[in-house]
């Protein structure tokens, strides 16, 4: 940051730090003690589509990555009505730190395949015992988590009361993000 910035009170964003989507497991005991939520063993990738043979090799790398344990559900790519792309892992709901590895993964490969600039968000699901779905979404480019909780039924709607009492709780776990504008909804991820 230039002097002219200082004097303008401009700052610069945080930016993407992969290492926080560690956080995840230690925030999901807050999460379950305070709000009764738990994982439920899956968690996503969402980037925009991209075309070619570079994102097919780096495709291919993740599904190396994950795919090579035994016994689980490989690792799904599908897309969403918005025209996005999510690579979706399921894992069993008390694996969450191996999820967020997954997550982990999935965005460092990107990343390191210079797909960076196409992530967009990652997100890990939860549900409570009523079956009030939840996700922790962190946002790529901000480097910063918000909470998601949508209504059930057909219509897009969300419980903003239940968001914001998740973010209290969830204040000292994870850098939440402060602008409630870039808490975007995510109707139909599959990770959720």
């Amino acid at each position: 940051m230039g002097l002219l910035d200082v004097l303008l009170g401009r700052s610069r964003a945080v930016g993407p730090d992969l290492d926080r989507l560690f956080a995840l497991p230690s925030a999901a005991v807050s999460l379950e003690a305070a709000a009764g939520f738990r994982p439920t063993g899956r968690g996503a990738v969402c980037f925009a589509t991209v075309e070619g043979a570079a994102f097919e090799q780096a495709h291919r790398e993740v599904r190396a990555l994950l795919d090579a344990d035994a016994g689980r559900t490989p690792v799904e790519l599908s897309r969403d009505s918005y025209g996005y792309s999510w690579l979706v892992s399921h894992r069993s709901p008390d694996e969450l730190p191996l999820l967020v590895n997954d997550v982990h993964a999935v965005n460092s490969v990107m990343e390191a395949n210079g797909f960076g600039p196409q992530l967009l968000c990652s997100l890990a699901g939860f549900r409570d015992d009523d079956g009030r779905r939840l996700a922790l979404v962190y946002l790529y480019k901000r480097g910063t988590f918000y909470p998601f909780a949508p209504l059930p039924g057909d219509r897009q709607r969300r419980d903003n009361a239940l968001e914001l009492r998740i973010r209290a709780v969830l204040a000292g776990e994870l850098p939440v993000e402060g602008d409630l504008g870039r808490w975007f909804p995510v109707w139909g991820a599959p990770g959720l």
